[in-house]
């Protein structure tokens, strides 16, 4: 899962290293265990978040094709 989002990251222009990434999901970890109401808002933003990268990889995947492409 992380390699699809890494490459609709790379799509639009954002690129993270696997270290900061790997940072990134235990502080939301600890987030979510310390913090078990913040569960919702991490949720919400998850399914927004990958929304969005399907939306810019469905119409980048759109784009690609050309007259060449198509018989």
């Amino acid at each position: 899962m992380t390699e699809g989002i890494e490459k609709a990251l790379k799509k639009i222009g954002f690129e993270v290293s696997k270290p900061v990434h790997a940072s990134i999901t235990i502080l939301f970890g600890l987030f979510v265990w310390t913090l078990p109401q913040f569960l919702s808002f991490l949720v919400g933003a998850y399914f927004i978040i990958q929304g969005i990268l399907l939306f810019i990889d469905y119409y980048g995947s759109k784009k690609k094709v050309t007259k060449t492409d198509v018989p």
